[in-house]
C-alpha cells in the first residue's frame, strides 16, 4: 500500500520548536555534518530537477540556523557551507582534527525504479568501540523521521563508503539517505521549504541526545 508523507502545519511545527529549544544538554558535543557532493558533483538528480547537492546543503544550513536558537547550541561545524566540491579525505581530515563527538554525512537516494521510496541509515562495516553508537544514533535518527514525516524504513545498513570508513575509528559516524529523488511524491516532498525544515528539525532533536 502506498504510504503518503505527512503534510506538517506551522502549529505542529512550533510545537516541536517549543520541544527542542527547551531541552538543555549536560555537556556540549561537538559534531561535523558532511553535507555531501557540492560544485561540479551534483548527486543525484530528482524526476522534478532539484539536485541532491542543493537539499543537502539546505538542510544542513537549515540545521545550523535551528541550533543557534537553543539555549545551549551544539557545536556543529559543516563539511561545506556553499556549492562547492570538497574531497571525501578532506572531510573526514575535518573531522579527526575538530575531535568530533558524531560525524553525520547527509544524502538523498535515486533509483532506477521509481516505485523506490524511503530513508536508508548507513554504518560502517568496520568493526570498532564506535560501532554499536553509530548504529543507535542511526536507528534513532530513521525512527524519528519516519514517524514525523512518514517515510518508509529500509533500515539501518551496513557499507564501505570511505567518509564513514576513514571517522568510525575516531568517532560514532552514520550517512543518512533522506528518501528518494527518483520517487515523484519523495522529490516533491523534499522540494517545499516546510520539509527541509521538518527534516532538519527532527535530525537536530536526535542530535542534543
Amino acid at each position: 500500500m502506498k504510504k503518503v508523507l505527512k503534510n506538517v502545519s506551522f502549529v505542529f511545527l512550533l510545537l516541536k520548536m517549543c520541544i527542542v529549544f527547551g531541552q538543555e544538554t549536560s555537556t556540549q558535543k561537538r559534531i561535523v555534518i558532511d553535507v555531501g557532493h557540492g560544485g561540479k558533483d551534483a548527486g543525484a538528480i530528482g524526476v522534478n530537477g532539484i539536485q541532491e547537492k542543493d537539499v543537502v546543503l539546505n538542510i544542513a544550513n537549515t540545521i545550523l540556523k535551528l541550533n543557534d536558537k537553543l539555549d545551549k547550541p551544539l557545536d556543529i561545524y559543516l563539511t561545506r557551507y556553499s556549492d562547492t566540491l570538497i574531497s571525501l579525505s578532506d572531510r573526514t581530515k575535518l573531522a579527526k582534527a575538530l575531535k568530533a563527538d558524531l560525524f553525520v554525512s547527509l544524502h538523498c537516494n535515486h533509483s532506477d525504479n521509481a516505485n523506490a521510496r524511503g530513508i536508508e541509515v548507513y554504518a560502517s562495516r568496520k568493526q570498532t568501540n564506535y560501532l554499536k553508537e553509530s548504529i543507535y544514533i542511526g536507528y534513532q535518527i530513521e525512527k524519528m523521521l519516519c514517524r514525523i514525516i512518514g517515510y518508509e524504513s529500509r533500515g539501518v545498513k551496513f557499507a564501505n563508503f570511505q567518509v564513514l570508513w576513514e571517522t568510525i575509528n575516531y568517532c560514532p559516524s552514520i550517512l543518512l539517505e533522506l528518501g528518494f529523488l527518483s520517487n515523484r511524491d519523495e522529490a516533491k516532498y523534499i522540494k517545499r521549504q516546510e520539509s527541509i525544515f521538518a527534516l532538519a528539525l527532527s535530525i537536530l532533536n536526535i542530535l542534543q541526545f
